[in-house]
């Protein structure tokens, strides 16, 4: 009987969706937001929350209303390569985006370039990255600004003509995005809009609405703050000054400003009659570490810097998916596919990603149980961290660092969530090693991995003691 009511049920959304105009797309991407800096997710997490006093209304409102995805990881845990995979459905390594200095291609082939031939309004707000670019290649409007902005006053670009502007950043994107909603209603055409939130990428400036909240609350300490990354022994600059994040309280209430922000945009959606045509999609580029493994940083392959919020509502699916909550592993990979298969576009051969669309719904029996992790040093001044590929599964990681072999790491993550007990090299561990060693060796082949010519190494790149490492190791 229930097998009889879910398959019913997969086809009533079938033929919803079949009936259904186009929907229109909203992406919300926000900035070095860690996975649990969701008030839903504190309250899962119980006594194992940090803060259990954040306050995210709105999105706690998207995800009673959608469907919400625990496991969902960025295949390059950066601003702007992160975003490059979102747009394009690519690994770095192919898609000219493998550090934050580089502009985007305008030649690749987006979700906003092939959603805009098949007939849709494609509009980008807030904060694009990708180095100094002022472009934005697929979209038809964009009101956005340079780089990382800043969080007051920020000069925007509008279509291409710098703007003044007054207020908080995020405030300011949501002001435009709201424009661009009402600009819409009653037009015939679907529109895709993607909206980058700054928040809570540093220096951390809420605005004078939340600059007390929370006063007087303190963020627990992480479990693993002492299971420190291995090339700190070499690179203590790693730290970048922030292994102590998780005491700042201006994290969380740039947070809970933006989700203010983000209950804005809903508003309007809903006064300007397009939420029950909109599909929401909210996630962040990255994850953070918020003092995790002794830093505050991304980009090394621990689970607190790959794993990001994830959450989708579609109001054309059945009340009985509200509130759904997803275990298998999704990635920024999958973005494309899924928008794609949303808008009912068919996607070009190349994309790399898998559609999470019947996730939203149902079990999918062959769904991915690994994926592969790249990373590659930049010149950045602020942090070390040297070139890193993985290899996550569901219940295991193995983490590369190329040209230093002494570092490989291996976890058990079923035994080990946390990621503090190295088995790399055990004997106890050695038909897991080498399980990961040869799907990781698997996965590169596949992916064609390679180092692309797109990344902006450090100036001391291959000299002796430098990040580079071993050469003849790599």
């Amino acid at each position: 009987m229930l097998r009889f009511v879910i398959v019913f049920s997969i086809l009533l959304v079938a033929r919803s969706w079949a009936e259904s105009p186009r929907p229109n797309i909203l992406f919300v991407i926000t900035d070095d937001q860690s996975f649990d800096a969701l008030a839903v997710v504190q309250r899962e997490q119980g006594e194992r929350g940090r803060f259990p006093w954040l306050e995210t209304p709105n999105l706690d409102r998207l995800a009673a209303e959608g469907v919400r995805f625990r496991n969902a990881f960025v295949v390059n845990s950066l601003c702007s390569p992160s975003r490059a995979v979102n747009l394009t459905g690519r690994y770095n390594h192919l898609n000219g985006i493998a550090s934050n200095f580089r502009p985007f291609p305008a030649e690749n082939v987006t979700q906003a370039t092939l959603l805009r031939d098949a007939g849709y309004t494609t509009a980008y707000i807030g904060k694009w990255h990708m180095g100094g670019q002022r472009e934005r290649p697929g979209f038809d409007y964009h009101a956005t600004y340079v780089a990382h902005g800043r969080y007051r006053d920020a000069p925007f670009l509008v279509e291409g003509e710098k703007t003044a502007t007054v207020g908080w950043v995020d405030d300011v994107a949501t002001d435009y995005a709201i424009d661009f909603l009402r600009r819409q209603s009653g037009e015939s055409k679907p529109w895709l809009m993607m909206l980058g939130y700054k928040t809570p990428h540093q220096p951390w400036e809420p605005p004078a609405r939340t600059r007390d909240l929370y006063a007087g609350e303190k963020a627990g300490k992480p479990i693993n703050h002492e299971s420190l990354p291995p090339y700190f022994a070499r690179e203590p600059r790693s730290t970048d000054g922030n292994s102590k994040t998780w005491n700042d309280l201006d994290y969380f209430r740039c947070v809970t400003a933006m989700d203010d922000s983000f209950g804005r945009v809903r508003d309007a959606l809903e006064e300007s009659g397009q939420a029950k045509q909109t599909v929401v999609i909210f996630t962040s580029d990255n994850g953070m570490y918020l003092g995790a493994h002794g830093t505050g940083d991304k980009r090394s392959a621990y689970d607190e810097s790959l794993r990001v919020p994830f959450i989708v509502r579609d109001p054309r699916l059945a009340e009985s998916t509200h509130g759904r909550v997803v275990d298998e592993m999704v990635l920024n990979l999958d973005l494309v596919p899924a928008v794609l298969e949303l808008a009912g576009v068919a996607g070009p051969a190349e994309l790399q990603g898998r559609s999470w669309v019947p996730l939203l719904t149902r079990i999918v029996p062959d769904w991915r149980e690994s994926w592969f992790y790249e990373y590659f040093t930049e010149a950045q001044r602020m942090t070390r961290v040297p070139d890193v590929t993985a290899v996550r599964t569901t219940g295991a990681k193995l983490i590369k660092y190329p040209g230093f072999p002494e570092w490989t790491e291996l976890f058990d993550l079923k035994r080990d969530p946390y990621e503090r007990l190295n088995l790399y090299g055990t004997a106890a561990a050695a038909e897991l090693q080498a399980e990961l060693e040869a799907e990781h060796e698997r996965l590169a082949d596949e992916l064609e991995f390679h180092e692309p010519a797109s990344v902006d190494r450090p100036e001391d790149w291959g000299q002796p003691g430098s990040l580079a490492g071993d050469v003849s190791k790599r």
